[in-house]
């Protein structure tokens, strides 16, 4: 791979590199014939971001052809190598990628002006390519809107809110933060925001429903979306599905996939009893009961170039009702132990769970599928906040 960024491109760069550090800890490199990709995903899979840069977006791109090539790398050197983004514009002419497969080396040259050159030889490691599973034009929930419209919303909260509830009407938005269920409400304080159908430039309603997700991504994606002035799309359906936040230029796509909270199934029942009251307003979120995060991801242990092989199917109905199972089962059959671990934990808040389900394989291509065959595993795996933290 050998590709050069010029002018103000470069700091674009680095503000996405920034963004993507908001995410996990490694950076995925995948070049590709339609671009450049970097990614990455948390330790728990509950997020996950993406941005691909197109061959334009380069003053020059260049890869081996039929050759694939996947690699991370720790994403703090990386950001070290864009270390003053204030003064990169200025100081920065051109930045130059250039990858070294012997010495196992991916090499990042600044042309600074008055002919200062910085050269930073990063090491990095083989992987697999990673893909988040999702589809956009399933969600029933679809909104467009200047990116200053949200920065302007989640600045009223405050930098340690953890996660934020979003709910929707046919002609409002409401933004408000998250307090759990055990939380003393006389002395938890409660923001909320209300947004109107006429301050988007796309607002479409099919489902009144409301998700709880990290603000600490949405905050991410937002300070690149400003810095660029692209506009944010969100995308959203029921409880416990990923919301996409997703952002398009004709030289670059961004997508951030975070997974939200889901119900918990005894509150779906209690909610089907209270159908023949008035509803609640859309904004009352305390009577949520929300334990788990989820997230589909998508991983590849095939053999041969991935980049060439179809695109990743949405879940099917029975993976849908697989997840839906999982939740189910985290119900205890016995009283008696529900009663032990609520005295045991009524000192300290309630565990949520980080789970990441369906890690499967990218299929190859028809021609390579008759003689090789791919192996697929489902792997679930939960960690508890504390293990995260």
């Amino acid at each position: 791979m050998d590709c050069v960024v010029t002018g103000g491109n470069v700091k674009v760069l680095a503000k996405a590199i920034n963004s993507l550090s908001r995410i996990g800890d490694e950076l995925y490199v995948e070049p590709q014939e339609e671009g450049l990709a970097l990614r990455s995903v948390n330790s728990s899979r509950s997020a996950y971001a993406c941005f691909l840069f197109a061959p334009l977006f380069f003053g020059r791109y260049s890869i081996p052809s039929g050759h694939t090539f996947r690699c991370k790398i720790a994403i703090k050197s990386v950001q070290a190598v864009f270390r003053s983004l204030a003064t990169l514009e200025k100081t920065v002419e051109k930045c130059h990628i250039e990858l070294d497969e012997q010495k196992n080396r991916l090499t990042f040259t600044l042309h600074c002006k008055h002919g200062l050159i910085k050269t930073h030889n990063l090491s990095f490691q083989d992987s697999e390519s990673l893909q988040a599973v999702f589809d956009k034009d399933s969600y029933a929930n679809v909104f467009r809107c200047n990116a200053r419209l949200l920065v302007d919303t989640v600045v009223h909260f405050p930098p340690s809110l953890e996660e934020v509830t979003v709910s929707v009407s046919d002609e409002r938005m409401w933004f408000r933060n998250h307090v759990e269920e055990d939380a003393d409400q006389s002395k938890a304080m409660l923001t909320e925001l209300c947004l109107a159908s006429e301050e988007f430039d796309h607002f479409a309603v099919k489902a009144h429903n409301r998700v709880t997700f990290c603000l600490k991504e949405l905050r991410g994606l937002l300070v690149f979306a400003e810095s660029t002035g692209l506009p944010i799309s969100m995308y959203f359906d029921e409880p416990g599905s990923p919301v996409v936040l997703s952002l398009t230029d004709s030289v670059l796509e961004g997508n951030f996939v975070l997974a939200t909270l889901s119900d918990a199934p005894n509150h779906r029942k209690i909610d089907s009893k209270r159908a023949c009251t008035p509803p609640p307003p859309p904004d009352d979120f305390m009577n949520d009961d929300i334990d788990c995060y989820l997230i589909a991801m998508d991983t590849s242990i095939a053999p041969g170039p991935s980049a060439a092989g179809p695109p990743t199917p949405p879940l099917s109905d029975s993976l849908r009702s697989k997840r839906s199972a999982v939740v189910n089962h985290k119900t205890k059959p016995h009283s008696q132990e529900e009663e032990e671990d609520e005295t045991a934990d009524s000192g300290r808040p309630p565990n949520k769970k980080f789970c990441s389900l369906f890690f499967g394989s990218v299929l190859p291509p028809s021609s390579e599928m008759t003689t090789q065959p791919v192996t697929s595993q489902q792997v679930l795996a939960s960690d508890s906040e504390e293990d995260v933290q």
